[in-house]
Protein backbone atom coordinates (compact mmCIF):
# COMPACT_ATOMS: atom_id res chain seq x y z
CA UNK A 1 0.00 0.00 0.00
CA UNK A 2 1.25 3.66 -0.52
CA UNK A 3 1.62 6.23 1.98
CA UNK A 4 -1.37 8.30 0.37
CA UNK A 5 -4.11 5.33 0.81
CA UNK A 6 -2.94 4.64 4.15
CA UNK A 7 -3.65 7.68 4.98
CA UNK A 8 -7.11 7.30 3.28
CA UNK A 9 -8.07 4.44 5.11
CA UNK A 10 -7.25 5.85 8.49
CA UNK A 11 -9.63 9.09 7.57
CA UNK A 12 -12.11 6.09 6.53
CA UNK A 13 -12.08 4.64 9.26
CA UNK A 14 -12.65 7.22 11.72
CA UNK A 15 -15.81 7.98 9.46
CA UNK A 16 -17.70 4.52 9.18
CA UNK A 17 -16.52 3.70 13.54
CA UNK A 18 -19.92 4.13 14.29
CA UNK A 19 -21.54 1.92 11.49
CA UNK A 20 -22.86 -0.92 13.30
CA UNK A 21 -22.08 -3.72 10.65
CA UNK A 22 -18.17 -3.19 8.63
CA UNK A 23 -15.87 -4.83 7.48
CA UNK A 24 -12.75 -4.08 5.38
CA UNK A 25 -11.78 -6.02 1.93
CA UNK A 26 -9.07 -6.07 -0.39
CA UNK A 27 -10.87 -5.01 -3.80
CA UNK A 28 -11.00 -2.95 -6.57
CA UNK A 29 -7.22 -2.88 -6.51
CA UNK A 30 -7.30 -1.09 -2.67
CA UNK A 31 -9.10 -1.47 0.72
CA UNK A 32 -12.68 -1.09 0.48
CA UNK A 33 -15.44 -0.76 2.84
CA UNK A 34 -18.02 -2.99 3.37
CA UNK A 35 -21.42 -1.42 5.52
CA UNK A 36 -24.47 -3.78 5.82
CA UNK A 37 -22.17 -6.20 3.22
CA UNK A 38 -22.21 -3.65 0.47
CA UNK A 39 -19.10 -1.81 -0.61
CA UNK A 40 -19.52 1.99 -0.17
CA UNK A 41 -15.86 3.70 -0.26
CA UNK A 42 -12.45 2.06 -1.56
CA UNK A 43 -9.25 3.38 -0.74
CA UNK A 44 -7.36 3.54 -4.39
CA UNK A 45 -3.14 3.56 -4.09
CA UNK A 46 -2.74 6.82 -6.14
CA UNK A 47 -5.09 8.05 -2.48
CA UNK A 48 -8.27 8.77 -4.66
CA UNK A 49 -11.60 7.18 -3.65
CA UNK A 50 -13.88 4.83 -5.62
CA UNK A 51 -17.27 5.32 -4.37
CA UNK A 52 -20.58 3.99 -5.12
CA UNK A 53 -23.71 6.12 -5.46
CA UNK A 54 -27.08 6.07 -6.80
CA UNK A 55 -27.17 5.35 -9.97
CA UNK A 56 -29.91 8.24 -10.59
CA UNK A 57 -27.47 10.80 -9.05
CA UNK A 58 -24.53 10.32 -11.23
CA UNK A 59 -24.60 12.62 -13.20
CA UNK A 60 -25.27 15.49 -11.01
CA UNK A 61 -22.26 13.73 -8.78
CA UNK A 62 -19.51 13.75 -11.66
CA UNK A 63 -19.47 17.34 -11.81
CA UNK A 64 -18.26 18.03 -8.56
CA UNK A 65 -14.58 19.14 -8.63
CA UNK A 66 -11.91 15.92 -8.94
CA UNK A 67 -15.49 13.35 -9.81
CA UNK A 68 -14.84 11.04 -12.64
CA UNK A 69 -16.81 8.32 -14.35
CA UNK A 70 -14.72 5.30 -12.73
CA UNK A 71 -12.87 2.87 -14.74
CA UNK A 72 -12.23 -0.54 -14.22
CA UNK A 73 -8.98 -0.62 -15.88
CA UNK A 74 -8.13 1.97 -18.93
CA UNK A 75 -11.37 2.58 -20.97
CA UNK A 76 -13.36 0.08 -19.18
CA UNK A 77 -15.77 2.19 -17.37
CA UNK A 78 -17.87 0.55 -14.44
CA UNK A 79 -21.16 2.08 -15.53
CA UNK A 80 -23.49 4.90 -13.76
CA UNK A 81 -23.59 4.46 -9.69
CA UNK A 82 -19.19 3.97 -9.90
CA UNK A 83 -17.40 6.86 -9.02
CA UNK A 84 -13.33 8.06 -8.58
CA UNK A 85 -12.76 11.32 -6.65
CA UNK A 86 -9.63 12.08 -7.07
CA UNK A 87 -6.98 12.64 -4.22
CA UNK A 88 -6.97 16.53 -3.84
CA UNK A 89 -10.54 16.20 -4.03
CA UNK A 90 -10.70 14.41 -0.82
CA UNK A 91 -7.87 16.13 0.89
CA UNK A 92 -9.72 17.71 3.38
CA UNK A 93 -12.05 16.10 5.85
CA UNK A 94 -15.16 18.08 5.01
CA UNK A 95 -15.13 17.05 1.11
CA UNK A 96 -14.29 13.27 2.24
CA UNK A 97 -17.19 13.59 4.60
CA UNK A 98 -19.66 14.56 1.60
CA UNK A 99 -18.60 11.39 -0.25
CA UNK A 100 -19.18 9.77 2.65
CA UNK A 101 -22.63 10.45 3.11
CA UNK A 102 -23.44 10.31 -0.25
CA UNK A 103 -22.42 6.31 -0.34
CA UNK A 104 -24.23 6.03 2.95
CA UNK A 105 -27.48 7.53 1.47
CA UNK A 106 -27.42 4.64 -1.44
CA UNK A 107 -26.41 2.01 1.08
CA UNK A 108 -29.31 2.76 3.19
CA UNK A 109 -31.36 2.67 0.77
CA UNK A 110 -30.20 -0.66 -0.97
CA UNK A 111 -30.28 -2.01 2.56
CA UNK A 112 -33.25 -0.88 4.15
CA UNK A 113 -30.34 0.86 7.32
CA UNK A 114 -31.22 3.69 9.21
CA UNK A 115 -28.70 5.92 11.41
Amino acid sequence: MTTAQNALIERLRDLVTDEPIMREVSMFGGRSFMVNEKMILSALKDGGLLVRVAADQHEELVSHHGAVQAEMGAGREMGPGWIEVAAESISDDENLAFWFEVAMEYNRAVTGGSR
